[in-house]
């Protein structure tokens, strides 16, 4: 079978949403295990990832100095999924408190677009609330899949397009300002040519491009895009194998940008 016959496709289709907050300890305390490297394939016609690191149920942790917010990809099962080793990373790098939390919302292939937008409402309420409740908190957001495309959204608003739903807009200037970084690991609305475009091929276009009026150009000190040759959702290929191994190749270079973001913005 073909991968392109498991890609979303722009017609309207349809899908949930909601949220947990996990504490981590400071580095000195923190573990230093990474959650196992992805395995992958295909499981009734859809793209399935191997989980990350389980997500816990919401508490009432205290607020941290850093918390980072995880959308997990297609069809992976609810918390963080394979983008959590990259937020365990992250959680080891810094001797500053650090939280994490998790966009519950359906990643869905089926009913693709309407399960992005309820990825999108859902991290938008996290965020709102998370600020309301711990205003002095900065932000990381990582998403892998349909997850850059919920984390990309936060920023720049989402639907329109060829999506074939609603366009909404991004977060407020005051929250956005909160956001110190974002990690995107094949991103399907990717624009090829931006200066955040890393990967074996910074040229790709994804299968929905982000319209002019969605563009992530005003937060590109803050982004990286990973996307690689060959993948079918962020760079319109044929090679799915492409589109699975993100986080073993590019977690170590994804830490070290969010850290130095982080150390930049006075947190170690």
């Amino acid at each position: 079978m073909s991968p392109h016959s498991d890609l979303p496709r722009p017609a309207g289709q349809l899908a949930g949403s909601s949220s947990h907050r996990t504490f981590s300890r400071p580095r000195r305390a923190a573990s230093r295990a990474v959650a196992a490297a992805a395995a992958a394939g295909l499981c009734c016609g859809a793209l399935v990832l191997a989980a990350g690191p389980a997500g816990a149920t919401a508490s009432s942790a205290s607020c941290t100095t850093v918390h980072v917010i995880a959308a997990r990809a297609s069809t992976e099962a609810p918390g963080d999924g394979v983008i959590g080793s990259l937020v365990t990373l992250i959680q080891g790098d810094v001797s500053a408190t650090v939280s994490q939390e998790a966009v519950v919302y359906p990643a869905t292939l089926q009913n693709y677009a309407s399960s992005v937008a309820k990825g999108d409402s859902a991290i938008a309420s996290e965020l709102a609330t998370d600020v309301q409740n711990c205003p002095a908190e900065q932000f990381v957001l990582v998403g892998y899949s349909q997850g850059a495309q919920v984390v990309g959204d936060a920023l720049g608003g989402g639907g329109g397009g060829n999506l074939g739903t609603p366009a909404t807009p991004g977060v407020s200037a005051a929250i956005a300002a909160k956001i110190i970084a974002v990690i995107q690991m094949g991103d399907p609305r990717r624009i090829p040519g931006l200066s955040f475009d890393v990967g074996s091929d910074p040229g790709a276009t994804g299968l929905f491009p982000r319209p002019a009026s969605e563009s992530l150009a005003a937060f590109a000190s803050k982004i990286q895009s990973y996307c690689d040759t060959g993948d079918p959702f962020c760079a319109g290929g044929a090679n799915l194998s492409a589109h699975l191994d993100y986080t073993q190749k590019y977690n170590s270079a994804a830490s070290s940008f969010v850290t130095a973001r982080l150390n930049a913005a006075g947190i170690h």
